[in-house]
């Protein structure tokens, strides 16, 4: 972009030329924006003020005016000509004739110039002709072209022909289990446009008109136990509208947008009618039951914290990040960059229609269904005149016993709320906070670091991790109770807290279930702590002692015919052996306290099954620290050895390791440094084999051990984190476990009869049935396939393997890393000390008890037949 001719200008005009570039770009060349409406306008406005004004400081503004004033007739001259043009004229006469000439010259130049090119081209195009190439592409573009108007012209017909048939399509959305009644009533719900509604209820025996009226005024929705704009907000709508007439004579005339819907117990599915739509769109679903926390989501429902817990451990509290998680992460962060491109990237972006984006708000109006259908059906009696009968004396002293029984419970009930609760309550917070600050107190110990880069107590012992867990649900519980707690001060359709409310339990569920098998266990290993303490003493003595010894002397002489050093070997097999006598000397020394160590683990096992788990997890690990030490030293010699007969070998051929550039370089050796190293290779080759099969017997040992672990861990993480409330709940109540829904298309029945309206002939009914997909066993288990895909990642890739082949110590997985899964249930962030209090005070007090209202009901000799009962009626198909 070009300077402005004042300096102190230039920013306005950058700013100018940049919002004109992409206004012109992406909006005035495809026809979105015109000149009128150009929001660059304003900083034109700006530029030119300031151009104005410098020009003005310099004295230009007066040249510039002497200028147009010169040439002012000659504009008007040349003017008076373009109008007179006529418009066929105007693209000839645009060009001059010197013009022209100028173009030919240029043109002529330009082929003696390039004589070459255009002898090739015309080359070219012989051999292209001599060839067949020019009929060939003459054919394609002639096949291309009958396939262009055979194919393509016609779907794109038939698509137009579709959108515009489908403009008359009106959508019902029809509660499947509303009760079916001969009965006139008058169909009552949401009106999301003029033709896609959705039905609540059927008010029965009530005139129209009268309901219209309830609706504006609100008696219909008197008596809610929560405020009726929420209601309102999450549906999507401001009102309730009556649709239509349910059951009413072919001689009643109703409103062009109205419904007209035939229904008995003899009907399968409703029959509905519309004078303003040429096709009807019945879809039948069936209402979840807020009361048994079912509902239906588009999305499925969310067992874990996941999102929001991957996305704080990633930031690490306590600095420390896993290899395999910072992979993971970025891997992660590759995709979702991946897929934006893709999106940004799209040949053809579909604007979704109007019912498309509808569809969220008809999910939460098919959540509400019921509650306000029971609502309504409540209220209804409101509607008409109201009996004014007098009570007779037998009624008259039923009522006065049921209020003096009232008035003595609520009494009662005052008394509690008002003295003795208030002490109840304040005792309860009081004990339940010291736990909590104990609590504090010790997970600060189990995630104290000396460093940031160092492992936490938590990150070495399995009964520490455990300990830990256990003390971050008892300060997470109390924050899911206040949360569940709070959601009985809203309608129960408010589908906001399901996810927390099967957390809870299922975490409940779990420590339970560990605790019921802990007992068991415990009372087991206390009552035969002694035989349980000698068969793990014979264990150890066996496998970790003599399976040990007999495996170093059998290595120390010629294993399976390998012969070896017989020096070498029989250094390191002696070694090996005085550690292990002095090893088994220790343990000797720890049989006789055994049993009361075996003893503290069953008595420990009351805290659950789990404690005692990790604490023989940890126990493995330090009666086995022999092995870990053998597997460290000989990994240690091997990779040395190997990194010395590699360097020797480089010499050989007369190449050595750059260090600081991390590549091979050539060198030039001497006649002694040749010798000295073929006399240490050669050394070295004959003593690797020793160090070879030392180092695989110890490292075999290990990978058993780790093997023994992960047994352990996956113990501990099903006690911890198995989805089992959620697995009870998707068997005996699928519909509290969304997934998503699907839509099926039914049989379309025949809903025209004998009849002289035409309207009844013209529309046509297809019948289709949304329902909710239930939450599938693999997304209940996700924690686990990834848990299962971060061990095989990291144990059986083939960095393992080279770590194994190079003698590189293979590091075991991070505990952090490998029990993400057991935090999934939990926040990224525990709650403070302070933020508990608050949040325990926040908890609302018991309500008053008032004696219930007696409304009488509409004398008209009728009963309104409702849902009040909880159970469903007989449903559509």
């Amino acid at each position: 972009m070009s300077q402005s001719l004042a300096p102190e200008c230039n920013e306005l005009k950058e700013r100018y030329d940049t919002c004109f570039l992409k206004w012109y770009s992406e909006k005035y060349l495809r026809g979105i924006g015109t000149t009128d409406n150009n929001e660059c306008s304003t900083l034109f406005k700006e530029y030119s003020t300031c151009l104005q004004k410098a020009l003005k400081e310099r004295g230009i503004d007066k040249l510039l005016d002497e200028a147009r004033e010169d040439y002012k007739e000659n504009d008007a001259t040349l003017m008076g000509r373009k109008k007179s043009r006529s418009p066929a004229a105007r693209p000839y006469d645009s060009m001059h004739a010197f013009s022209v000439v100028t173009l030919g010259i240029f043109v002529a130049g330009y082929i003696t110039a390039r004589w070459d090119l255009v002898t090739r081209l015309y080359e070219l195009a012989i051999f292209a002709w001599n060839y067949g190439v020019v009929a060939r592409a003459a054919k394609g573009f002639a096949v291309l072209s009958l396939a262009f108007l055979l194919i393509f012209i016609p779907v794109e017909r038939l698509a137009a022909r579709e959108t515009n048939l489908h403009d008359g399509l009106m959508r019902v959305f029809w509660p499947a289990d509303l009760p079916r009644s001969d009965l006139r009533g008058v169909v009552v719900g949401w009106r999301n446009s003029d033709l896609d509604v959705f039905v609540l209820a059927i008010l029965e025996e009530v005139e129209p008109r009268n309901v219209e009226f309830a609706l504006k005024i609100g008696a219909l929705l008197r008596d809610a136990p929560h405020p009726v704009s929420r209601i309102y907000e999450l549906c999507g709508q401001s009102s309730i509208h009556v649709l239509g007439l349910s059951n009413a004579p072919e001689s009643v005339e109703l409103d062009p947008s109205w419904i007209r819907v035939t229904i008995g117990p003899g009907r399968r599915v409703p029959a509905v009618t519309c004078s303003r739509a040429s096709s009807i769109q019945l879809i039948l679903f069936e209402r979840p039951l807020p009361g048994r926390m079912q509902y239906i989501s588009l999305n499925p429902i969310e067992l874990a914290l996941g999102d929001k817990h991957d996305s704080f451990r990633h930031e690490a509290l306590d600095g420390s990040e896993d290899d395999d998680e910072k992979e993971e992460r970025k891997a992660k962060e590759q995709k979702r960059q991946l897929v934006e491109k893709l999106k940004q990237h799209s040949i053809f972006k579909r604007v979704p229609s109007a019912k498309e984006k509808a569809l969220a708000t008809i999910v939460n109006q098919i959540n509400w269904a019921w509650e306000l259908e029971q609502l309504l059906q409540k209220n209804v009696s409101r509607i008409g005149t109201r009996p004014k009968r007098s009570l007779s004396v037998s009624e008259r002293v039923v009522e006065s016993a049921t209020t003096a029984r009232d008035m003595l419970l609520v009494w009662l009930w005052d008394q509690f709320t008002v003295y003795v609760w208030p002490v109840i309550k304040r005792l309860f917070v009081m004990v339940l906070m010291a736990h909590r600050v104990a609590a504090e107190v010790l997970l600060r110990i189990l995630e104290w670091r000396a460093r940031p880069k160092y492992a936490a107590l938590k990150d070495i012992s399995a009964t520490a991790q455990q300990v830990e867990i256990r003390l971050q649900q008892f300060c997470y519980w109390p924050m899911q109770y206040v949360t569940l707690r709070l959601r009985k001060n809203d309608w129960e359709s408010v589908t906001t807290s399901h996810p927390d409310y099967i957390r809870f339990y299922n975490s409940l569920w779990l420590v339970a279930n560990d605790v019921i098998i802990g007992i068991a266990l415990g009372s087991y290993i206390i009552d035969n702590a002694g035989w349980v303490a000698e068969q793990i003493s014979q264990l150890l003595t066996q496998y970790t002692v003599e399976a040990l010894q007999s495996s170093i002397s059998w290595l120390m002489g010629w294993p399976a015919g390998l012969k070896l050093n017989n020096e070498l070997a029989a250094f390191l097999g002696d070694l090996f052996l005085w550690v292990i006598d002095y090893w088994s000397s220790c343990i000797e020394a720890l049989r006789p306290i055994l049993p009361h160590i075996i003893w503290f683990i069953g008595f420990s096992s009351f805290a659950g099954a789990s404690m005692p788990i990790a604490l023989f997890s940890d126990m493995l690990s330090i009666l086995t620290v022999h092995i870990y030490s053998f597997y460290l030293a000989s990994a240690r010699i091997y990779h040395w050895q190997l990194n010395i007969l590699i360097s020797l070998f480089h010499l050989f051929r007369g190449k050595k390791h750059n260090v600081l550039r991390n590549r091979i370089d050539s060198c030039d050796y001497d006649l002694d440094q040749l010798l000295v190293g073929t006399i240490l290779f050669t050394l070295l080759s004959f003593l690797l084999p020793t160090v070879v099969v030392f180092y695989l017997n110890f490292a075999i040992a290990r990978m058993v051990i780790i093997s023994l672990k992960a047994v352990f861990d996956t113990m501990l993480s099903c006690l911890n984190h198995f989805p089992l409330f959620a697995l009870m709940l998707r068997i005996k109540d699928p519909g509290r476990l969304p997934g998503g829904i699907r839509f099926e298309l039914r049989d379309t029945p025949d809903f025209r009869h004998s009849s002289t309206d035409t309207l009844k002939q013209q529309s046509s009914t297809s019948v289709i049935y949304l329902k909710s997909v239930p939450l599938s066993f693999k997304a209940m288990f996700h924690q686990y396939f990834q848990m299962g895909h971060r061990i095989r990642k990291h144990y059986l890739a083939p960095r393992v393997l080279l770590c194994l082949l190079t003698g590189q110590f293979v590091p075991p997985l991070n505990r952090k890393n490998l029990y993400s899964l057991q935090y999934s249930m939990l926040p990224a962030r525990r709650a403070g000390v302070l933020e508990m209090w608050n949040a325990v005070n926040s908890l609302p007090t018991p309500k008053k008890r008032m004696p219930p209202v007696q409304v009488p009901v509409l004398a008209n000799g009728n009963k309104f037949p409702s849902n009040h009962g909880g159970r469903r009626a007989r449903g559509y198909g």
